[in-house]
């Protein structure tokens, strides 16, 4: 019997393979492999000591292969399609709520704008006791997702508690269809100069920026800022579609080259622009990939606007999903793209590993050079390089501590809760006064971290231990340490302004979400700094875009 299945099953698959490759292909190998996969599976099964579950052994053996190939080509199983369906296009059906686990609480953390939750009166940091009924302790966030999310129109009642009240809170919230937006915010952030923030770009995104470029227009805008920082990319047509707002019908925007002719595309742009003059700055930084890159290195490479910040990330593959048994999908890399100067941005080459199985970005020596259309000089092999390139955000351990730690959440759902008078459409700030309360709390809680220098001292002294040389400089690490410890100590008030700001911004999302957030954060954001002074500047914008 399993002779037959085991042959069947590979007849099915060589069958397949014969119709995706060409004559001349290793046939043999790969039906000789299949068929050593097989009968290890089976021997395996039969008389491995221990019981297995084939389920997760056959889920093993993928995610082996496909590992070994990038990190974008995936195995989607039947239960994790709902929620890659989510991810990709934005949509469900549920309440309209981000959760997420803060201090071993599960509560909202985003009641998006205008949807279900929002309207019913859920707010940010609202911890959820139970849905219809059925208690969520010891539940993941992906379970209790699950469990908010239902049919269209159907209804569930969730149980909250909420900061400095005493008894819990009960709504009943209709599901409807949820769409998230691409925009996390839109609006004019000086005299003449228009922000948009795009953190997606899933269905309806190049209509979303369209609007908001045509309303700050109307409001007064003669010059734009699109921000693409920390945006990982998407839907490619849509970068397609907002590239396409600003440069001509029938211009090329990007082409994938793949194995298969299928593959090799050219995507031009397809309606008349909105608006091909007015000066535009993007601002993009090492989280910035995929479809965020094709946005900003088409721009660059007609030079229709200037890139500020830093590097990005190199992601130059595209992904195809493809249908598998069972209802299964397989997100799989089938081409390289190739934006309109005909550099490929992809920085890592997954195609030679190291023999380790790390994988090298490509060598500077074999970065080609290419031009705008102005004639500037631009590179491929390793992400966009921004026209002004500024520092990285410096990396201060008690900041990434606090938001690690989620105190600054839970801080800002106490002070928000306390001080709901202070709900307003201007941007947040912190009294120093409150600033110092909140310090105290911090203290209170006992809250603690570990730097990256006493992390080393650490290992530093488990080393001199194992080597036998600790006794001799056991009292320079003593005071090295002791030395650090009260460097700490002072961290809130030498890192004062930084720390303030962060807690202004998660005070302002719980108050007002991205309409609280954005504006608080733009008062210290040195790229927008930086986009608003050669925006007011049109004789240094225009010779950043000409050849130098």
């Amino acid at each position: 019997m399993w002779r037959k299945v085991k042959y069947a099953l590979l007849a099915g698959i060589v069958v397949a393979l014969l119709a995706f490759h060409a004559p001349g292909d290793n046939y043999f190998e790969i039906a000789r492999n299949l068929d050593i996969f097989a009968t290890l599976f089976k021997e395996v099964n039969a008389y491995y000591v221990d019981e297995v579950d084939p389920g997760k052994l056959i889920r093993k053996g993928i995610e082996g292969m496909l590992e070994s190939l990038d990190p974008y080509t995936d195995y989607i199983a039947e239960d994790e399609l709902e929620g890659f369906r989510i991810t990709t296009t934005g949509q469900y059906a549920g309440i309209g709520a981000l959760i997420g686990n803060v201090n071993n609480k599960t509560v909202i953390t985003h009641p998006y704008k205008n949807f279900p939750a929002y309207k019913a009166g859920l707010r940010v940091g609202d911890e959820i006791l139970a849905v219809d009924g059925q208690s969520v302790a010891g539940k993941t966030t992906s379970e209790i997702s699950n469990m908010l999310r239902g049919p269209l129109k159907s209804e569930v009642e969730i149980r909250v508690k909420r900061y400095g009240q005493s008894e819990n809170l009960t709504f009943k919230i209709k599901r409807e269809r949820i769409v998230i937006s691409n925009l996390a915010y839109a609006g004019i952030i000086a005299p003449g100069i228009g922000y948009i923030r795009l953190d997606d770009f899933t269905p309806g995104a190049g209509k979303e920026v369209a609007q908001a470029v045509a309303d700050l227009k109307q409001q007064g805008a003669q010059r734009l800022i699109i921000d693409l920082r920390d945006n990982p990319g998407g839907m490619l047509y849509e970068a397609v579609n907002i590239v396409n707002l600003f440069i001509p019908k029938g211009k090329e925007v990007v082409s994938t080259k793949g194995k298969m002719a299928d593959w090799n595309r050219t995507y031009t742009t397809l309606n008349h622009p909105l608006d091909t003059q007015i000066p535009l700055a993007v601002l993009i930084n090492e989280n910035s990939a995929s479809a965020a890159e094709i946005v900003a290195g088409a721009l660059q490479d007609y030079d229709r606007a200037v890139l500020i910040g830093q590097k990005t990330f190199g992601k130059g593959l595209v992904q195809t999903t493809r249908p598998l048994s069972y209802n299964a999908q397989l997100k799989v890399t089938t081409a390289r793209y190739y934006i309109p100067s005909g550099r490929c941005i992809q920085e890592l080459d997954y195609a030679h590993r190291n023999a380790d199985g790390t994988v090298n970005k490509f060598a500077d020596s074999l970065r080609r050079e290419f031009r705008t259309s102005r004639g500037r000089i631009v590179f491929d092999g390793g992400g966009l390089k921004p026209d002004i390139e500024t520092e990285n955000a410096q990396d201060i351990p008690v900041l990434a501590a606090l938001v690690n730690s989620g105190m600054l959440f839970e801080y800002a759902s106490k002070f928000t809760n306390e001080n709901p008078g202070l709900r307003t459409s201007a941007p947040f700030e912190l009294s120093d006064n409150e600033y110092a309360r909140f310090v105290s709390w911090i203290k209170e809680r006992k809250f603690s971290y570990t730097t990256t220098i006493e992390q080393q001292i650490k290992e530093f002294r488990e080393a001199a231990k194992s080597e036998q040389y600790f006794a001799e400089i056991e009292r320079e690490l003593n005071a090295l340490s002791s030395r650090v410890e009260a460097n700490k100590a002072n961290d809130f008030i030498r890192f004062k302004r930084e720390v303030k700001n962060l807690l202004e911004q998660q005070i302002a999302f719980h108050y007002n979400l991205f309409d609280g957030q954005v504006p608080v954060s733009l008062r210290s954001d040195k790229e927008v700094e930086k986009a608003k002074d050669i925006l007011s500047d049109l004789k240094k914008y225009q010779a950043l875009l000409s050849p130098q």
